[in-house]
């Protein structure tokens, strides 16, 4: 949001603009009626505006006399409404907010690879607090005046005001220079919207939505999305799951990071791994060794996956590894290796 852009500061711009044709008007009158000199017309003109009540410069004319009654008039009532339009303006705390505004967007034009989470709903809430965990920044984007009051009140978050359907609310929040978006607003079609316009504005972003009814997912790969998430549908499966297989599930929620900090499950890709590990095999690392973490899953350069590889599997451009250690072991693991 830039200054002379916005719609708060609209009456002070009128207020302003007419003090300064005022202003002007009377420089150019006492210049041309009384022949004053640039410095003399611009010190009657404020006096006679201010009202203040000092001597003239020189002895009006019956023709100055009339245009400094006009000045004074019209300049009266300009002032009036600019000091009520400023006292307002100050007394709302719209200057406050201005202000936070600017250094809010000032924040978020420096951010890089960062994550954009359209609504604060419960789906993104949870979404934000899994970034945090993994110390990732991330800009959220709300329209609902309670949402962005409570945000304000409780959380020092980065956010922006405004509709995630429209182009230059992406814009605000960085989608040029974001990793990822994640779009969990509970109409589909709105998401839709979302995913067309950030995947038009950013080809390289990884674009997560959220989908609610069951046809809404191939449209939202089809629009751009790389993965879309059906929250009831793996709420309920999980539920499921649960009485089938509790401990399974309760591990596995350990392992994603729902029951607690301490465990971690990283990838690390190959163009993250240092030069004199790349091109080595699993065996070749040692990760266990030097760090304490393991090496549990591997993602091909075509996009399988292999649960548990050999130790003779060649580290290759674009492949991926799984690692599952604590906070501790896998922080080791990125100092030794990425």
């Amino acid at each position: 949001m830039t200054l002379f852009s916005s719609h708060h500061f609209h009456k002070i711009y009128i207020s302003l603009g007419l003090v300064i044709i005022i202003i002007v008007s009377g420089i150019i009158g006492f210049s041309i009626i009384e022949h004053y000199n640039f410095l003399d017309a611009f010190y009657m003109t404020i006096i006679t505006v201010a009202t203040v009540g000092f001597q003239e410069v020189h002895p009006l004319s019956e023709a100055g006399r009339l245009f400094t009654s006009f000045l004074i008039i019209t300049s009266f009532g300009t002032f009036a409404y600019a000091i009520a339009s400023i006292s307002k303006y100050v007394a709302d705390g719209e200057i406050n907010k201005y202000f936070k505004n600017y250094k809010v967007q000032a924040a978020i034009d420096k951010l890089e690879e960062h994550v954009i989470i359209c609504g604060f709903g419960r789906n993104g809430k949870q979404a934000a607090h899994v970034l945090k965990q993994h110390n990732k920044r991330f800009v959220v984007i709300e329209q609902k005046k309670e949402v962005i009051s409570e945000m304000n009140a409780k959380h020092s978050d980065l956010h922006v005001d405004g509709d995630g359907t429209h182009d230059e609310v992406l814009l605000k929040a960085g989608v040029l220079k974001a990793k990822a978006l994640i779009t969990t607003l509970p109409f589909d079609a709105d998401n839709l919207f979302i995913v067309l316009s950030a995947r038009a504005l950013n080809p390289k972003l990884v674009i997560i939505s959220r989908a609610s009814e069951d046809n809404s997912d191939k449209k939202l790969k089809t629009a751009g999305a790389d993965n879309v998430i059906m929250p009831d549908k793996l709420g309920g499966g999980h539920m499921a799951e649960l009485v089938m297989k509790p401990d399974v599930m309760e591990f596995i929620d350990v392992l994603t990071g729902q029951g607690g900090d301490n465990i971690r499950l990283e990838e690390i890709t190959f163009e993250n791994l240092k030069e004199e590990y790349q091109n080595k095999t699993i065996r070749d690392l040692e990760v266990r060794n030097k760090s304490g973490a393991n090496i549990i899953g591997y993602k091909t350069a075509k996009g399988e996956y292999i649960i548990n590889p050999a130790a003779d599997t060649k580290i290759i451009p674009d492949a991926k590894l799984f690692v599952l250690g604590t906070a501790d072991q896998i922080i080791k693991l990125k100092e030794l290796f990425a």
